[in-house]
């Protein structure tokens, strides 16, 4: 019985000190950050660009291991 009493308590307590995920004010679309968006597409400009080194340098190995290089 005493078990019981302390898993009770511990779990209204937990349920009492946790936020919502969910917010009641809407995200401002007038002023967005900057910072977040910036990093987001630096970022996403980043991984292209070593996408398509590592393509170019597959592609290099390819043809030099078929022998299509001039």
């Amino acid at each position: 019985m005493i078990f019981n009493r302390f898993v009770v308590r511990a779990a209204l307590n937990s349920r009492v000190g946790t936020r919502s995920a969910f917010t009641s004010r809407k995200p401002d679309t007038a002023n967005p950050n900057w910072l977040a968006v910036g990093l987001a597409f630096a970022s996403s400009a980043f991984i292209w660009g070593l996408l398509f080194k590592q393509h170019s340098t597959y592609l290099h190995e390819y043809k030099v291991r078929n022998g299509l290089d001039e």
